[in-house]
């Protein structure tokens, strides 16, 4: 028994040892990290205490990004607390590595004379600006090239014009400012009404400065995140005769016009013809039936004596003769009725 507890003993020790010795190792390398960190913190002047690093690492914090940031600020000779470079860390959970441009912005902005402070760059970028692109761009300004835009002078004639707009970023509007979609609505919006106030077209092909010049005056970056610097007419192109379009739909609008009003004519002449012909019908119905009467008009009369005997021998004498002279003469019966 003594043997066996003796062998269980010792294999507990060596257990506890190794896990003693793992741990060690681990808090040593994590240590190390720190440490190494702590040192080129130091060494660059500008200090970050092993207990912050250590508490950056607990709360999930990248410290060698921090501590990068760190010296890039102090080196410039502006200097960012480690608490508001962890702040804006935490922030953007999207892109945490965001913090070294937005140091990285406020040092451009420094040495280019701008004044930008590292709160107001980290509220740009934390307003979904590229607060490093918009520095840059302050420092050399881009040109923007709009897509055709299309507009019609007075005499109807369609010109298409590409426009190169040099704009420079205004710091200070970045955050609530408009963005480059609406600089390039607002410049079409200005191109249209240039060219639709034209008298000609040729006009505008001749001084195309002239839309570049009242587009520019007009101040269309108002409330925009650019500072518009100049509006250049790279391209202008004929386009269709919108006018001769025009006068030609309503042409032919007019012509179906027509066509529809003489085919309710024809339809109206059509059923009044076939009203006549339903008339005519019914006075040919008429005749017979009143034909058909005849007889028995003229038996009743001889009945009551109002016609005598020889009259109807005298009367059927002169029909007999006067069909006899139709046919002698290639008249026919129904000729004579009409004569």
């Amino acid at each position: 028994m003594y043997g066996i507890a003796e062998s269980f003993g010792g294999s507990f020790w060596l257990i506890a040892a190794a896990a003693l010795l793992l741990v060690a190792i681990v808090l040593f390398y994590f240590l190390a990290s720190l440490f190494s960190l702590w040192l080129q913190a130091l060494f660059s002047k500008a200090e970050v205490g092993i207990f912050q690093l250590l508490g950056m690492r607990l709360r999930k914090v990248n410290p060698r990004i921090i501590v990068e940031a760190r010296i890039m600020s102090v080196k410039a000779g502006i200097p960012v607390e480690t608490n508001l470079l962890e702040v804006h860390y935490l922030s953007r959970s999207d892109k945490k590595e965001k913090v070294l441009e937005v140091v990285a912005a406020v040092v451009a902005a420094n040495k280019a004379n701008i004044p930008l402070s590292f709160a107001e760059s980290a509220a740009i970028d934390l307003a979904g600006r590229d607060v490093l692109d918009a520095v840059k761009t302050s420092v050399k300004p881009k040109v923007i090239t709009t897509p055709k835009i299309s507009a019609v002078a007075l005499d109807g004639i369609q010109l298409q014009a590409v426009t190169r707009i040099t704009v420079r970023t205004n710091i200070r509007k970045l955050v609530g400012g408009a963005g480059e979609e609406t600089v390039i609505a607002r410049v079409g919006e200005g191109i249209v009404s240039s060219i639709g106030s034209a008298k000609t077209h040729k006009a505008v092909l001749e001084n195309p400065n002239m839309i570049s010049k009242k587009v520019l005056a007009s101040g269309l970056d108002a409330g925009t995140a650019y500072e518009i610097l100049s509006i250049d007419i790279a391209d202008v192109d004929v386009g269709h005769n919108i006018g001769a379009i025009l006068e030609a739909d309503r042409a032919e609008t007019d012509k179906k016009i027509a066509q529809a009003k003489a085919e309710e004519r024809r339809a109206m002449a059509a059923a009044a013809e076939q009203e006549m012909k339903a008339r005519v019908v019914e006075m040919q119905a008429k005749v017979v039936e009143a034909e058909a009467q005849v007889p028995l008009a003229m038996a009743d009369a001889l009945k009551n004596g109002k016609l005598g005997v020889m009259d109807y021998y005298n009367l059927q004498n002169i029909k007999a003769d006067t069909q006899m002279r139709a046919q002698i003469s290639g008249v026919s019966e129904k000729d004579l009725d009409r004569k």
